[in-house]
Order: C-alpha cells, then sequence, then structure tokens
C-alpha cells in the first residue's frame, strides 16, 4: 500500500513538472512580458500653485509660465488662491491640497504662524514638497525645498539708487509697510537702507500699517502731518501704493512728490503707465511660474537632490515714467 502511494505521488510529480515546461516553453517562444504602466510617471504627477492674489497682473503672468512649463513637462497644474489677501481662505486652500495629496505644491509665500504650521509639519508629514514663489518664507521655518524669484534685497538697493539718482543725495524718505515682518519686506527694507544710509543728509522714517486699504490711507495721514518734509515715499508692499498715492493726491499734486514701488501689486503697472509713480522694481513672473514647475519636477522624480536651499533669483529692473521725450 505505501509503494502504491510513493508510486501515485511521483507520477503526480511528473504531470506538473511536464505541464509547468510546457507553459514556459509558451512563454518563451511569445516573448511575453510584465504589463507596462498605463499612465507614465511624468502623466500622474499633480501640482498646485496656490497664490493670495489671484487675477492680478503680476500673477496671472507667474500663473502663466508655470502652465506653460506645466504642459511641456506633462503635469497636471491647478492654481488655486484667493483674492484680495484674504488670508483664511489662502490657507484653507493650501491645507486642502495637503489633504488631497498632490505630489507638489507651489505657493506665495506668508509669514504666519499658521503657514509655517501648514508647511513644516502637516505637508512635511504627508512628505509633500513645498517650493515658495514671489515673497519666501526661510527655509529653517518652512521647511521649503527652494524659493524661486527676485533678489529682494538687491530689488531695495536698485528702487533706493533710482530715488537718489531722481531726488538727489538731500531729503526725507518714507518707507511704507506692513506691520507683519514679511521676509520680502525685510529684504527689501535692508537693501533701501544700505543705499541710503550712505547718504548724510537723506533721513528715512517708517511707517508701517495694517493691511486695510483704510488704514493705509490713515497711516499716510499721519506721516504727511508728522513729516510735511518729506517729499519721497517707497511702499515697499506694493499693494500699499494705490492707497498712498490716492491719499497724497487728495492734499497736493501728486507731481513734487517721488514715489516708488514694486510690480507685484494689483495697481502698480498702472499708476506707472499713468505717472503716478516715478519707478518700480520690475519682476519676470512668467519665468518664476516656468522655473518654480521645473524645479519642483527636478525633486519629485529625483532628478535634482537637492534644490539650492538659497533659491533660484529671476531678473529684476527699474521701470521709470515715460516722459514726453522719451
Amino acid at each position: 500500500m505505501k509503494k502504491i502511494g510513493i508510486a501515485t505521488f511521483t507520477l503526480v510529480f511528473i504531470f506538473f513538472g511536464i505541464v509547468t515546461l510546457q507553459t514556459l516553453d509558451k512563454v518563451r517562444k511569445t516573448n511575453w512580458e510584465l504589463p507596462t504602466p498605463t499612465i507614465t510617471e511624468e502623466e500622474t504627477l499633480r501640482f498646485v500653485m496656490i497664490t493670495q492674489d489671484l487675477e492680478t497682473p503680476f500673477w496671472d503672468k507667474v500663473a502663466t509660465g508655470a502652465k506653460q512649463a506645466a504642459e511641456e513637462l506633462t503635469i497636471s497644474l491647478e492654481v488655486w488662491g484667493s483674492y484680495g489677501n484674504q488670508q483664511e481662505t489662502f490657507l484653507k486652500q493650501i491645507e486642502i491640497a495637503i489633504h488631497g495629496k498632490v505630489d507638489g505644491i507651489i505657493v506665495q509665500g506668508s509669514d504666519t504662524d499658521k503657514f509655517k504650521e501648514l508647511t513644516k509639519v502637516k505637508a512635511s508629514f504627508y512628505g509633500i514638497p513645498i517650493v515658495t514663489v514671489a515673497n519666501d518664507v526661510p527655509m529653517q521655518e518652512s521647511l521649503r525645498k527652494t524659493y524661486v524669484g527676485s533678489d529682494h534685497q538687491k530689488a531695495g538697493k536698485m528702487i533706493a539708487n533710482q530715488l537718489v539718482k531722481d531726488m538727489g543725495n538731500q531729503g526725507e524718505v518714507i518707507l511704507l509697510y506692513d506691520t507683519n515682518k514679511f521676509d520680502y519686506q525685510m529684504k527689501r527694507i535692508e537693501g533701501i537702507q544700505s543705499v541710503l544710509e550712505k547718504y548724510p543728509s537723506i533721513s528715512v522714517y517708517h511707517a508701517k500699517s495694517e493691511g486695510s486699504r483704510e488704514q493705509i490711507q490713515m497711516t499716510t495721514q499721519h506721516m504727511l502731518n508728522v513729516y510735511p518734509k518729506a517729499k519721497a515715499y517707497i511702499a515697499v508692499n506694493a499693494n500699499m501704493a494705490s492707497p498712498l498715492v490716492h491719499e497724497i493726491s487728495k492734499r497736493y499734486q501728486v507731481e513734487p512728490y517721488y514715489l516708488y514701488s514694486f510690480d507685484d501689486g494689483a495697481e502698480s503697472t498702472a499708476l506707472l503707465e499713468t505717472g503716478k509713480l516715478d519707478a518700480i522694481i520690475e519682476q519676470d513672473p512668467s519665468m518664476i511660474g516656468e522655473i518654480s514647475v521645473e524645479k519642483l519636477a527636478e525633486w519629485v522624480r529625483g532628478q535634482s537632490f537637492p534644490l539650492d536651499s538659497e533659491g533660484y533669483f529671476t531678473n529684476i529692473r527699474v521701470a521709470k515714467v515715460k516722459t514726453n521725450d522719451e
């Protein structure tokens, strides 16, 4: 009985061995391979760009550059954000993107505790890389992978040099900026002061304001009253340029004043073109958008590690009001 059992087991083993060899032979003859994925790695990437200033000239150009780069790299890119610097909506969009487990987030930096918590804690927990654009938040505070945008300290130096060229080496200058110490504004101020402090006859006064138009106008009123001899103003926060100009024009002609700002405000370019501003720092928003997508894609695909922690600076230049002689 024992011999019959062994013989039966042997026959079964031989049978399945033959079947297996025949199957392998068929696989070999038909060049069978493992199935390839129906979606390539490039097609699966999904990025989100988030800003506080949707549908403004500057950020429209950032979005256009980003979309062009995304299309070339076969990346799905969505542009989200808020209107008119609505911080709560802006932060909510970041949180939605994180919980949506996107492959990467490109975001306008914001020096707030909530922003830093979202980028440093939540995004890191989900392994979502962050790239800040236009406005930075230092890496140690946000754990962003890199920054793409202007060198704001250099921009501050450039606008200050233009002011001295226009006004001369004496006078009173007012710097208008947020009460919150946003990184990009502090860097602009550092650049401005590094130039103006070389001139003993130029006095610099600081005007800090909350962000609403009414509060900016009230701050401007106060500075006009306290420093009536001041003929030069720099709106370090470009969104403050319009209420600044409006408040000055309620009392005086704008022409005797030397007024300067940067092009990332909603009305900066229009104010320059109408002669309300003497000059602005013009950035390269389209290139900011393009490079941000490229660098984030390099990180996610493992093509560039690490990214430059100091950031990738884009071009800036001084744009002056055109005169009849030009």
